[in-house]
This record gives C-alpha cells, sequence and structure tokens, in this order.
C-alpha cells in the first residue's frame, strides 16, 4: 500500500488556525475567505498587499478572517503570514474547486479554494458567513453548452451565508437567479431591490427580498435555521457603489466585443470565463479590476459585520434558553 493510502482518515480533516478554533471556541466573529483571489485573480506582488487588506478589514469590523486554501495535502481554515505569502507567491498553487478537494488531499497538491471549495470548507468547520467577489453561474448559451458553474449546486447543500456583488456579469444573469430559485437558494439584495452585477451596480433583474442591516441577515439565518429540512446557502447580494462601479456603456461594449471574439476563435468549456475577464481588464484598462476590488472590500466588511450580528443574535438566544444553546 502506498504512503498515501495509508494516511489515516482523520488526516483530511481541515486544520483550523489557532485564532480561528479560539473564535468558534468563544463564539467570536469569524468569516471564511477565499484564496483563488489572491493566488489567480490578481497579478503579483498586489495580490498579497490585497490578501492582508482583506483581513485587515475583517478585523477592523470586530471579526477574526479565516482564509481558506490547501497546501501540502492540508485544507487549512486561516492561514498565517507565511501560508499567506506562500498563496501569493508560488505560481504552481493549483485553482482547487469542491470537486477537485479529494484528490488535491490524496495526493499533497497545494491550490487556492474557489467559492464552491471554500463554502463547503468553511461549512465543515462550522463557519456561517464566507465573503467573495461573485459567484459563479450559468453560462450564456447554456442551452447548447449546458455550463453552469459547480458553485450553485454546491450552495444548494451548505449552509453558509454568503456575502457577494451577484454572480460575475459574464453571465447569464437571469437564467442564474432561476436556477438559483430551482436550486432552493434563498437570495437577499442587501439594501437594494435589484440584484447587483458584479461589476456594477445593478444587473435590472430585480430580487424578491431586501434587507438593510447586518441584524435583519442575521434573524433570517435564525429563521433559515429553525425552519429546517435541507441545508442550503443565504446569498446575501450586496452591490458595488455607483461611485466605484465600472462605466456601464464601457462595459456593455467591451463585454460585447469580448463575447464576439469568443466565438470567432471557437472558445469553449473552462476556458471561456477567464479569456472573458482578461478581455475585459484589458477593454477598460483595468477599471473592470478595481471595480471588482470594490465590491470585493465591501462584501468582506459586510461580512464581518452579518457575523457579528449572527454571533451576537445567538448569545442573546442562548442566555434566553440555555437549552436551546446546548
Amino acid at each position: 500500500m502506498s504512503s498515501n493510502a495509508s494516511r489515516s482518515a482523520h488526516s483530511y480533516a481541515p486544520v483550523l488556525s489557532t485564532e480561528v478554533r479560539a473564535a468558534l471556541v468563544t463564539h467570536h466573529p469569524v468569516v471564511a475567505l477565499e484564496s483563488t483571489i489572491i493566488a489567480h485573480g490578481l497579478p503579483r506582488p498586489r495580490n498579497l498587499r490585497v490578501a492582508e487588506e482583506l483581513e485587515g478589514l475583517v478585523r477592523a469590523a470586530g471579526a477574526v478572517p479565516a482564509t481558506i486554501a490547501v497546501l501540502d495535502g492540508r485544507a487549512r481554515i486561516g492561514l498565517d503570514k507565511d501560508q499567506l505569502e506562500r498563496v501569493a507567491a508560488d505560481p504552481q498553487m493549483r485553482k482547487l474547486g469542491h470537486r477537485d478537494l479529494a484528490p488535491a488531499l490524496a495526493t499533497g497538491a497545494s491550490g487556492a479554494t474557489t467559492v464552491s471549495a471554500t463554502a463547503f470548507l468553511a461549512a465543515h468547520a462550522g463557519l456561517r458567513v464566507f465573503a467573495t467577489g461573485g459567484l459563479g453561474g450559468v453560462h450564456r448559451g447554456w442551452a447548447e453548452t449546458q455550463d453552469e458553474s459547480a458553485d450553485l449546486r454546491l450552495l444548494a447543500r451548505t449552509g453558509i451565508t454568503v456575502v457577494c456583488a451577484g454572480v460575475k456579469s459574464i453571465l447569464d444573469v437571469p437564467a442564474t437567479l432561476q436556477r438559483l430559485e430551482t436550486l432552493g437558494v434563498g437570495v437577499l439584495g442587501y439594501g437594494t431591490g435589484r440584484f447587483p452585477g458584479f461589476y456594477l451596480n445593478s444587473s435590472g433583474e430585480p430580487v424578491d427580498w431586501t434587507v438593510r442591516t447586518p441584524e435583519e441577515v442575521a434573524e433570517v439565518m435564525r429563521a433559515q435555521d429553525a425552519l429546517g429540512g435541507p441545508g442550503s446557502a443565504l446569498v446575501v447580494a450586496n452591490p458595488v457603489s455607483v461611485q466605484d462601479q465600472l462605466d456601464p456603456a464601457l462595459h456593455d461594449r467591451v463585454l460585447t466585443e469580448a463575447l464576439a471574439a469568443c466565438r470567432e476563435r471557437g472558445i469553449a468549456g473552462q476556458a471561456v470565463t477567464p479569456f472573458l475577464l482578461e478581455r475585459l481588464m484589458r477593454g477598460t484598462g483595468g477599471a473592470s479590476l478595481e471595480a471588482n476590488l470594490a465590491a470585493v472590500r465591501g462584501n468582506v466588511s459586510l461580512a464581518a459585520r452579518i457575523s457579528a450580528a449572527w454571533t451576537a443574535a445567538q448569545d442573546t438566544a442562548s442566555r434566553r434558553n440555555p437549552a436551546a444553546g446546548r
């Protein structure tokens, strides 16, 4: 039997940092953060500065950041300084979705986690709030390609609250919202009646429910738990500000050109998203990246406030009914 095959099952369990473990034990707010944006979404060395900035935003709001990655076959919930630097600097760092976790752990690989992998590992470790930029979704031309992000099905069976700026605007937003409804994933517009457009303040699509405070989100989470039933995510759609959004006319023009180029070159499958995002960044002179980062910053700060409100609500409920807290 190989050494990999002989590894005990417990060695595959996520490893919580000392800080994250202590926060969970003491009921302190924690926010999960993905690592793909660090390893694959930003140029070096800016990626490390952004990673540190995002963790700082979580701390400034009174919560503990839990950046998630897989290092040498171990899933890490909360990275120390050296581990964060490694994710940012290593060009061999793989991109890991939920389906890639088992092979990565079994072979001792290292990789940055996408939305689906981060949400899964965070929920498995007992975290309730996760901040990201934009979700994956249903791709344009789905009727022909059947191309849909793994994020959607994973969120349909993972009990975590995800704060995001909607779904990437290169996707079919109406179809994605319909798919989320079909899968039973709740969607809340934070301070808006329109679903955000990732780089844009609004996609133009309506949302059924609007909340305006972290406490209102926490109350929806409590109601979700009380109802029981199939565990599914709660999406909190938090729009980038009008001041920080990408110019809508520029966005539409560049995206139309990028989609045409994609068709002309016969690009399909997993190659579509990176191609379109790269075209958007070049075609907007980097403005799409800045809008993306503005959205992420807002999501991270809001997620920390939601985590704090959730923790406070749980503590209050436990004091009123000690038996419920056991």
